[in-house]
């Protein structure tokens, strides 16, 4: 007790003295006592409060999880949903791209599909034109004293238009390095090139527009042909009826009839052909049917010395009828054949001498008098310009030469008219 006061009395003399803090556990007859030091408690106080405050931030993180996690999670999907979205717009883009590309290449295969199907179509009338050109170009025989002509005589390609001759000439195929080939290098003239579906397309346009217009060439290049044929049919045919030779044609024009309708693109090539089919067919018929006829010169060259009608008669001296014409040429030179036929009389004949009659059908006939010399006999078929016999001076004549009669019907005609039509129609045979 005295101790304890003395304390007291210390503490408020020296001042208030703070002890430390004992901690007593007593637990029976065991008693133990702790002395708690002020840093130890500080130690303590800070373990507790870092405790406090991990406890916090664990609690506070296991709260914040789901949030964070969710969080992280939406953004993780919106990014894939982002990445998705493109890949799929690429995937789109690159499809479009894909499917632009198999449309071109549809479109390009369509389109050289149907320049080569045009261009065989081109061939393939090349080859049908063949024929009808080899009867219009071939040679024919060289008439009497005459040049050789055309055998369908006119001209068909004629020399001052050199273009007709482009038609009837397969077409050049596309490819070789010039050409159609060169619209491929073709460049724009602004500030962009050109790209290649651009200039496909030009190149297509360029080979369509160019077959287009060969396939026009064509048809009017036939229809010129078949007008000049009919033209020279009918040429022919006039100069023959002027001459009273008139040409039976069976066109079957006089009888036809029916609604008008138009013909369609792809057939009119065909039409155009057999209307030149048709002309040829009829210019042939009036060819062949000239020829037969006595219209060509049996002494091409020499000088005609007597005409058809009354005349002073060379031995009398009194008028006479001249039932021919006489050519004054040299004993020897030869007689031909003024028109196809069959010979009906080849001999003597009077006052004609020897002489050759020719039936040319249709009641005509023709004669050759006072030759020196006869080469055919009774009988032979004859082709216009053949040699029947030579020049002389037999029979009732005064001197060489050749007495030509045309007769119809047995009547003697005069034998100019048919001269004259031959020398119109000459050219054209």
């Amino acid at each position: 007790m005295g101790a304890f006061v003395t304390g007291i009395r210390q503490a408020s003399v020296f001042g208030r003295r703070r002890e430390p803090h004992t901690v007593i556990i007593a637990r029976g007859d065991d008693i133990r006592h702790f002395t708690v030091r002020p840093w130890l408690a500080a130690l303590a106080g800070s373990a507790l409060a870092a405790l406090a405050v991990g406890y916090l931030l664990a609690t506070s993180y296991l709260v914040l999880r789901d949030d964070l996690i969710g969080a992280a999670v939406a953004r993780q999907a919106r990014m894939q949903q982002a990445y998705e979205d493109r890949i799929s717009a690429l995937r789109a883009q690159v499809d479009r791209i894909t499917s632009r590309q198999l449309l071109d290449q549809q479109i390009v295969e369509s389109k050289v599909s149907e320049l080569l199907a045009r261009q065989s179509q081109l061939t393939q009338r090349h080859g049908r034109l063949g024929p009808i050109l080899e009867r219009m170009t071939g040679s024919g025989e060289a008439a009497p004293g005459g040049p050789a002509l055309p055998a369908s005589g006119i001209a068909p390609v004629p020399p001052e238009k050199p273009e007709l001759r482009a038609l009837f000439e397969p077409p050049a195929r596309a490819g070789g390095t010039g050409g159609l080939a060169s619209f491929w290098s073709v460049r724009p003239g602004g500030d962009h090139p050109e790209t290649a579906a651009d200039r496909a397309d030009k190149l297509f346009v360029a080979i369509n527009q160019s077959l287009r217009a060969i396939e026009e060439e064509q048809i009017e290049g036939i229809d010129t042909l078949a007008e000049n044929a009919f033209q020279t049919a009918d040429t022919i045919a006039e100069a023959l009826a002027a001459a009273g030779l008139p040409v039976a044609l069976d066109t079957g024009d006089d009888a036809v009839g029916g609604p008008l309708l138009p013909v369609e693109a792809g057939r009119q090539f065909e039409a155009r052909v057999r209307e030149l089919d048709e002309a040829l067919d009829k210019l042939e018929t009036v060819k062949a049917a000239a020829r037969a006829l006595p219209v060509h010169n049996p002494a091409p060259g020499q000088a005609v010395s007597s005409s058809f009608g009354v005349r002073r008669d060379p031995i009398l001296r009194t008028p006479a009828m001249h039932a021919g014409i006489d050519f004054r040429a040299v004993a020897g030179t030869a007689v031909r054949a003024a028109g196809a036929g069959t010979v009906v009389r080849a001999g003597w004949a009077g006052g004609y001498g020897r002489m050759v009659e020719i039936d040319h059908g249709n009641g005509i006939t023709t004669r050759y008098a006072h030759m020196s010399r006869i080469r055919v006999g009774k009988g032979d078929r004859i082709e216009t310009g053949d040699v029947v016999g030579e020049v002389g001076s037999s029979g009732r004549s005064t001197g060489p030469h050749l007495h030509y009669e045309v007769r119809r019907d047995g009547a003697a005609v005069d034998p100019l008219r048919f001269l004259k039509a031959g020398r119109k129609i000459a050219g054209l045979l």
